[in-house]
């Protein structure tokens, strides 16, 4: 087999290729994310008007709001950020299953006592609560099985106040199919339609370390992020995966060969907005997928983050590319060159061109796009955003 690299101009955006792909959704381009948290999510319910093919690798390392309960109750990775993507990608046509998304997207009460709460779950698992109750065979009773598996091994003391029944589902999923991500998430994305591909990065139950400049070690994800605790006092020097909570006990983890397959089939691939450290570059620490990215000759687009990110500190766009770099040489190889591991950075026209100049003398081609809208600032509107990915492509 004989492999080619075809180039072609681009207009941005490129209103021909839009136009086919909005005709067409279903055979929309791959566009592959390195994504967690929630920030994507705006742009991936969007992003369903161009493509039914987009592909999420997500990062499964929360330890802070209700996934902390859920992992310190089942030893388990996290699985919200996990939950919302699946929802942000569902069919919102009656055909995506109204019925199991509103389930799906079903918190608990806050303030109700667990005794209520615990009853309402034993409802939902028998089939008479409302929610369920309005969820057709055979999806009803795949539910309620992996809501009882969850139930037949939840500690007395877990706190269902504020739980998201997504996160439940997914959660006795897990449990239920020997302690496997991919199965229950596999479920989830038939049940309510997904239109595309939702991945954890890895299944391995980790979480997340930094070394800071000072010195000190953190560990977990909620105490880097700067918005569930009070932000960092010096900045991140290190980002590593670690086995526990408690103590500096640093793990490896393999990028999945499902993933690398999704990764060989992708037409572009995006390192997304979001927080810079726990949800961009922790994506990338598996071993693996620094190599995976250079083998792909594909359009790779870094897209940073708008607004206010604590874990960034005071890193310039300059600063964030080069690191994002840094990461992925570790895995490639120091002596990869830089094209084949970033070809575009994406920055709305009010950028400064000063900040961007250290950035282009590295080879890496700037695009400068009206990407925030008066209704979106600070924040880039998801619109012109889409359209410039699927653009590149």
């Amino acid at each position: 087999m004989t492999e080619l690299t075809i180039t072609r101009a681009v207009r941005m955006p490129d209103p021909f290729r839009i136009e086919r792909f909005v005709s067409n959704p279903k055979l929309g381009p791959r566009l592959l994310f390195f994504s967690g948290g929630s920030a994507l999510n705006g742009v991936a319910q969007k992003l369903k008007r161009y493509t039914h093919n987009s592909i999420h690798l997500v990062t499964p390392f929360d330890s802070g709001g209700s996934s902390q309960g859920l992992r310190l109750a089942f030893n388990m990775p996290a699985i919200g950020d996990l939950r919302s993507r699946l929802m942000a990608l569902a069919d919102e046509t009656v055909l995506g299953h109204p019925d199991v998304f509103r389930l799906f997207t079903h918190r608990f009460a806050k303030k109700a006592a667990q005794a209520d709460l615990a009853g309402e779950l034993n409802a939902m698992i028998a089939g008479s609560h409302p929610l369920t109750g309005a969820i057709e065979q055979p999806m009803r009773a795949l539910i309620q099985n992996q809501l009882a598996a969850l139930r037949a091994v939840c500690p007395k003391s877990f706190d269902l106040r504020g739980a998201s029944i997504g996160n439940l589902i997914l959660a006795g999923g897990y449990l239920n199919q020997n302690q496997e991500l991919e199965p229950i998430i596999f479920l989830v994305s038939k049940l309510v339609g997904v239109q595309g591909t939702v991945r954890a990065v890895t299944d391995d139950n980790l979480h997340l370390g930094a070394e800071l400049a000072s010195g000190e070690v953190v560990i977990g994800q909620h105490l880097l992020t700067g918005k569930e605790h009070a932000p960092l006092s010096s900045p991140i020097k290190d980002l590593f995966f670690n086995r526990s909570l408690k103590g500096r006990n640093p793990a490896g983890a393999v990028f999945a060969d499902r993933n690398r397959s999704l990764m060989q089939t992708a037409d572009l691939i995006c390192y997304a907005p979001g927080s810079f450290y726990t949800s961009l570059i922790a994506n990338l620490l598996p071993e693996g997928v620094g190599r995976a990215i250079a083998s792909r000759t594909v359009p790779k687009v870094y897209v940073p983050s708008l607004g206010q990110d604590p874990e960034a500190g005071d890193l310039s766009l300059a600063d964030r590319v080069h690191t994002l770099l840094a990461y992925l040489h570790r895995d490639a190889g120091a002596d990869c060159p830089v094209h084949r591991l970033l070809n575009f950075v994406v920055v709305d026209r009010s950028v400064p061109v000063s900040e961007t100049e250290a950035i282009t003398a590295r080879g890496i081609a700037v695009l400068r796009l009206d990407l925030v809208s008066r209704t979106s600032a600070p924040y880039y509107d998801p619109e012109p955003l889409c359209e410039a990915l699927v653009s590149l492509t």
